[in-house]
């Protein structure tokens, strides 16, 4: 999903009509009683369904999203301060240095180091568009623009998930989550975007 949302992010920015976007949206939200009885797995099921009732199983698969709202809570405004998290280091919340990192900072740093930590995501995000705005051509401007968004949705998603907004994925963080993978990934395509600034 997020490899076709990225590819959407493209379609839309070389000026495809939004009629054919919409359409396309439309189509699969049609799909969609098709796509759960015959494309889905049970485990794929039970992340949707936990999603909208964690506490149905609340010491199985609604587990890490449980555990993962108890964290941002407990961190109130000013949070409990670096390393005194009770959630993630008395083995609470699992995988709290990947894909649940966001709640791991937001008990450590409050609502006030998640607020910072947005305002940083944001000012990568608009000098990232700023950049695609000021390329001579409409490669680096398409380019630049579908790097910038789609990092702005892996924020999106990974603080969705742990906020129990989205179903729980693999999604990591942005500079935040451990992993050699993402870390290489999204340096790659910062890399390139610098590039495209420096042959404006």
């Amino acid at each position: 999903i997020l490899i076709l949302v990225s590819g959407v992010f493209v379609l839309f920015l070389s000026g495809m009509s939004w009629f054919y976007i919409v359409g396309a949206v439309g189509f699969v939200i049609a799909l969609m009683p098709l796509l759960w009885m015959f494309v889905l797995h049970s485990y794929q099921k039970k992340r949707i369904l936990t999603l909208f009732d964690p506490e149905s199983d609340a010491l199985g698969a609604g587990w890490n999203i449980t555990q993962s709202k108890i964290a941002i809570g407990s961190g109130g405004f000013m949070g409990k301060g670096y390393l005194n998290g009770t959630q993630s280091h008395h083995g609470f919340l699992p995988e709290h240095h990947t894909d649940f990192i966001m709640s791991t900072y937001a008990e450590e740093f409050g609502l006030v180091g998640v607020f910072g930590l947005f305002v940083l995501y944001a000012c990568i995000i608009i000098r990232a568009l700023n950049i695609s705005l000021n390329s001579f051509h409409n490669f680096g401007r398409i380019l630049v623009a579908t790097l910038a968004l789609s990092f702005f949705f892996f924020v999106a998603v990974n603080s969705g998930m742990v906020s129990g907004i989205f179903p729980v994925t693999g999604d990591p963080l942005p500079f935040m989550s451990y992993g050699g993978t993402a870390v290489i990934t999204l340096l790659a395509g910062f890399g390139i975007i610098m590039s495209v600034h420096t042959h404006r």
